[in-house]
């Protein structure tokens, strides 16, 4: 090979400065000759050429966003965040197939009841829906990203937080596409939303005390021995249950509230619970 790239082209090139058309002339050169890629080596920065090759292997060693991270990303959310929430189990297909699945044998329930003023299974399993995603979305015994979730610089309550307003999201946004098929219902097929809104509140307020699967296991035995009880002393067939009577939605709204400004006075004991094998 007769030609070969001026030494003045090579130490411009290693900065970085040497424009087109020579650049490409340059690149095209240096794949097949080993002269000029040896006077490269020499004039090139060797702590700059060190550094590019880390950059280079860190970006090859990156694991590649999925669907839901990409979208994440591009809506906004910060990279990391979007990483710890793709990772959330209750984001997987599996868990979404189960919740369709029985939200539309709920609302396959309510349509072939008769003469009833109200979806009751609907209503029911709706508000323990959000309970099990944000049950499932924390800790250890539950979490296959757990390690990861521990070792993010990222506050407890705050991790749990970012989890659970992707829970609620998702389940809460699914609820409210099953209400739409129950439209001889009206707004009292709505009447599943502050229940569900208290049981999640009252299993995070209980989960730094008890842990993630036993708080909401409990809230959510109390949910349906609260049903049952309701059954019990219910007036008439097509009277509705307690619960999802004005006075049980008051009710509903009160414990979600008591138990919201419970979960801010226990935030900080999330960062010692974060920590804890359970």
């Amino acid at each position: 090979m007769s030609w070969h790239v001026p030494e003045d082209d090579l130490l411009a090139y290693a900065r970085g400065e040497l424009a087109a058309p020579a650049l490409w002339s340059a690149d095209a050169h240096l794949v097949s000759c080993d002269r000029c890629r040896r006077v490269l080596a020499e004039a090139g920065d060797p702590v700059a050429l060190d550094a590019g090759w880390e950059r280079l292997d860190a970006e090859l060693d990156a694991p590649r966003a999925g669907l839901l991270e990409s979208l994440l990303v591009r809506v906004g959310v910060a990279g990391h965040t979007a990483r710890l929430l793709a990772a959330a189990p209750v984001l997987r297909r599996s868990w979404l197939g189960a919740v369709v699945a029985v939200l539309l044998l709920s609302v396959a329930a309510g349509h072939a009841v008769r003469g009833g003023s109200f979806p009751t299974l609907f209503l029911a399993l709706a508000p323990l829906l959000p309970l099990a995603g944000v049950a499932l979305s924390y800790g250890p015994a539950l979490d296959p990203t757990y390690e990861m979730t521990v070792v993010a610089p990222m506050h407890g309550f705050r991790l749990l937080m970012i989890r659970t307003v992707a829970v609620l999201a998702v389940v809460l946004g699914l609820n409210g596409l099953a209400t739409l098929a129950l439209p001889a219902y009206g707004l009292r097929a709505l009447a599943w939303l502050l229940p569900a809104l208290a049981l999640t509140a009252t299993g995070l307020a209980l989960t730094p005390r008890l842990g993630p699967v036993l708080a909401p296991s409990l809230v959510g035995g109390a949910w349906v021995g609260l049903l049952l009880v309701a059954e019990a002393l219910r007036a008439g067939a097509d009277a509705p249950l307690a619960p999802f009577t004005a006075a049980g939605q008051g009710v509903a709204a009160g414990v979600a509230a008591l138990a919201a400004g419970l979960l801010f006075l226990l935030r900080d004991r999330f960062d010692l619970f974060q920590g804890r094998a359970v």
